[in-house]
């Protein structure tokens, strides 16, 4: 039976002020922000920015207040990179999850999904970019056949997520407003990319782009904006004005609430209020509420001193659990408040023993199961919780976390019990039952069994970890050597097979539905340092590395295919449940702790933000899925 979704915009328009519905505004509807502009006619009024149907974000139903316009809010960044995170919390998509994980149409205004292969999108009718240009469907047309089908621009071809069973959509315009993708095989990945942290790119502001594209400009003209902008070639640059993840070019029109009006370099990056934003909250307000983020940069070690200062209005990036006590403290002296959230990453820290090592010694170890799991089992999780994380972590394996549909308790437990004896008869097991004189055991080629661990040394509670680690494991006759470099060098390290073992977070979405890709659990990308050379395989479509020739790894890429082949709930969820049994009964990735806290430090006189919630990049985009464009800031008289 085919299966049809649609999934339509707020049906609360129908009941809200005249404002909402597009006819004119009492004056009071309009942002003070933009009274200049609008006095000097550079902008319309409200009634001709907004949608006909904007998005009604009902903030009385999720338990908030509505708001009031007006402020700024200060953050502090530790480098002009991270302008992206005012693309991930802004979090405005073609679709997104709101809070319970569930899809919902945003930018678009509704959508529907058949048997996940064909996708009709509708947009919202007199939706606008920043800069005015209107929405339609000749922004997702320029993106399909100017960019992701130009040679130029698309030298490694269509992005994966474009491709279903290896094949490419046919691209449709139905009229003005409605678009459709058509696969003949589903393409379950392609609605949770468009509502990813990093999302697929499929509509583009076409009016401002084609003068930097070769079609559509003059080659004298072409040239001229090559050398303006240094750039190499005309692919160069139209990928330079194009890039949105990252919002460096000031001049690009943007869908999301707020705008950046500064060129690197820069100490200071100034977000604006997008006035042709589409979302508006019951009171027929335009979202956001607040007018400018300033973006500080500052030096990253410095970060939560400042922050502890009183420098920052809303804080998240740059902080961890260490520093919560010093900014708790903090509420005492200057008007903040720190709370805690839940990080969703199936462990906080991961140990991952290198499937993929170059030492054919211990690559064969590494893929005895034997010796994943008396790792695992050798290390006492709760004096690693109690003395480093003062009990507020829950002690598992690399799981995902009660807040996800598909968890079982089994997931937690599986491995990650301390039982040192079962330890040492798992690696005398493995054929390691040969120690020296100091009671080290032996490798079958006669060295010290001495396991290196490497870490990015980004952050101190790997060492605290480690060191305790280092006791755990000499416990049952491994020796551990701490080793730290740059983030860079670290992953080369790794993809190269250099590394022995890695430390570092583990899976990067704990809180999953059964509609969410499992592709986390199997070899599917480089960065993932347990088998980092069988993931660029896959990546590659086998043109890198090498495939997988361990049977679990193998069974794991099989159960993800036929995932992507069902389009049955109830199949799906059975594939999560194999994947989620198999991954960890064979501790591919040995965890630590998870459920752990991530302090957000936030003004006194900020609203709507919720007191706790769950902090992670994908899916929640770390605040993006809590709306910071309905926060608001309320002043004391």
């Amino acid at each position: 039976m085919m299966r049809r979704r649609a999934f339509l915009g707020s049906m609360v328009a129908l009941s809200l002020p005249a404002t909402v519905r597009g006819q004119a505004p009492a004056d009071g509807r309009e942002p003070p922000f933009l009274r200049g502009r609008l006095q000097a006619a550079a902008l319309p009024g409200i009634a001709d920015r907004l949608p006909k149907k904007p998005r009604v974000i009902d903030l009385a139903a999720m338990g908030r207040r509505p708001g009031a316009y007006g402020g700024e809010v200060r953050v502090l960044v530790g480098s002009q990179r991270d302008t992206r995170l005012m693309t991930i919390n802004g979090y405005s998509r073609l679709v997104g999850y709101d809070e319970k994980l569930d899809l919902h149409p945003d930018i678009l205004e509704s959508f529907t999904a058949e048997n996940d292969r064909v996708f009709t999108f509708k947009l919202r009718e007199g939706h606008r970019w920043s800069n005015g240009d209107a929405l339609t469907s000749e922004d997702f047309r320029y993106a399909w056949e100017d960019v992701m089908l130009n040679e130029d621009l698309r030298r490694g071809g269509l992005p994966r997520e474009l491709l279903a069973a290896g094949e490419p959509p046919v691209f449709e315009v139905v009229d003005a407003y409605t678009v459709r993708y058509t696969w003949t095989a589903p393409n379950p990945d392609f609605l949770p990319k468009l509502a990813a942290p990093q999302p697929l790119v499929i509509a583009m502001p076409s009016r401002y782009l084609r003068q930097f594209h070769e079609k559509y400009q003059d080659e004298f003209r072409l040239a001229a904006l090559i050398k303006q902008y240094r750039a190499k070639h005309w692919r160069d640059l139209h990928t330079k004005m194009s890039r949105s993840y990252r919002p460096e070019n000031p001049d690009l029109p943007t869908l999301d609430p707020w705008r950046n009006t500064t060129a690197p370099p820069a100490e200071q990056f100034v977000f604006e209020r997008n006035p042709f934003f589409h979302r508006v909250d019951e009171n027929g307000l335009q979202l956001p509420y607040i007018d400018r983020v300033l973006l500080n940069v500052s030096s990253s070690e410095i970060i939560p001193a400042k922050a502890g200062a009183g420098e920052s209005d809303l804080q998240f990036s740059g902080i961890d659990f260490t520093d919560y006590a010093f900014l708790k403290d903090s509420e005492s002296r200057y008007p903040v408040k720190v709370s805690l959230w839940t990080k969703t990453q199936g462990a906080l820290l991961a140990l991952l023993p290198n499937l993929n090592s170059v030492d054919d010694v211990w690559r064969k170890l590494f893929q005895d199961v034997r010796i994943r799991r008396a790792l695992s089992v050798a290390i006492d999780r709760t004096e690693i919780n109690k003395a480093v994380f003062y009990g507020l972590a829950t002690e598992s394996a690399d799981a995902i976390l009660p807040e996800s549909p598909l968890f079982e308790p089994r997931y937690r437990t599986a491995w990650s019990q301390h039982d040192p004896d079962l330890a040492n008869r798992l690696l005398d097991e493995a054929g390691l039952s040969d120690r020296d004189d100091d009671g080290y055991r032996l490798l079958p080629d006669g060295r010290t069994a001495q396991i290196i661990v490497e870490t990015a040394g980004e952050n101190t509670l790997e060492t605290d970890v480690l060191e305790l680690v280092t006791d755990h494991w000499r416990a049952v006759g491994l020796s551990l050597f701490i080793k730290t470099s740059q983030r860079d060098i670290f992953r080369n390290r790794a993809m190269a097979g250099q590394i022995m073992v890695s430390m570092w977070s583990g899976l990067d979405n704990g809180i999953p539905t059964a509609d969410m890709n499992p592709g986390m659990l199997a070899p599917t990308a480089d960065e993932q340092l347990q088998w980092p050379v069988w993931g660029i395989h896959y990546l590659s479509n086998g043109q890198k590395g090498t495939a997988p020739d361990l049977p679990e790894a193998v069974m794991l890429v099989d159960l993800l295919e036929q995932w992507k082949r069902t389009t049955d709930m109830a199949e799906r969820t059975a594939v999560w449940r194999k994947m989620l049994d198999l991954y960890s009964e064979q501790v591919f990735s040995i965890g630590i702790v998870n459920e752990s806290r991530q302090p957000v430090l936030r003004s006194a006189h900020l609203r709507n933000m919720p007191e706790t919630g769950l902090y992670g990049f994908d899916p929640t985009c770390y605040l993006g899925v809590y709306k910071p464009d309905t926060f608001w800031l309320e002043r004391e008289a």
